[in-house]
């Protein structure tokens, strides 16, 4: 099982595309607040579809709280700003994986302070960033080749035919 982090997410469409992301990778989702919309924003739910009951989401008052309800976590924070790449790192089963606000990122003086978990999303230099959505997306699944995706349906099945 992974944890995925969002600090200060501001759109409620990208909380909603990962929350069903969570869902379909059995991923716990943390909001640290505080949140650019309402927890039951019906725009978070239409983009988390019907998957938004089976979620497991916990919200936070802040970084600290969150650092206090989850004692000892190992923490990955994706972010432009790493030289190590979100491959270069071997991600642990329970582990939680970070991500910023859309319009800022995490905050540079948490980064300052774990600098050693950064991770980066290869890009190209005149390109800012990626969607929120997308970069949890990737890592998450990452993380999950790297776990050889335990527990994870491995074959689909055709509709009308037979493979």
């Amino acid at each position: 099982m992974l944890n995925i982090v969002l600090h200060e997410p501001e759109m409620p469409a990208n909380t909603g595309n990962i929350g069903r992301t969570c869902v379909a990778t059995g991923s716990v989702l943390h909001l640290i607040e505080p949140l650019g919309f309402k927890i039951n924003d019906k725009t978070v739910k239409r983009a988390g579809l019907d998957y938004w009951d089976k979620l497991d989401v916990r919200t936070y008052i802040n970084y600290e709280d969150f650092l206090a309800k989850n004692p000892g976590a190992k923490i990955y924070m994706a972010t432009t700003k790493s030289k190590q790449t979100y491959t270069d790192v071997q991600y642990e089963d329970g582990c939680y994986i970070m991500f910023g606000k859309e319009s800022a990122g995490i905050p540079e003086e948490i980064l300052l302070e774990n600098k050693e978990n950064c991770i980066r999303i290869p890009m190209l230099d005149h390109i800012r960033s990626l969607n929120l959505s997308n970069s949890v997306a990737i890592v998450t699944y990452e993380a999950l080749r790297q776990l050889n995706f335990d527990h994870f349906q491995m074959e689909g099945q055709l509709h009308h035919y037979e493979w």
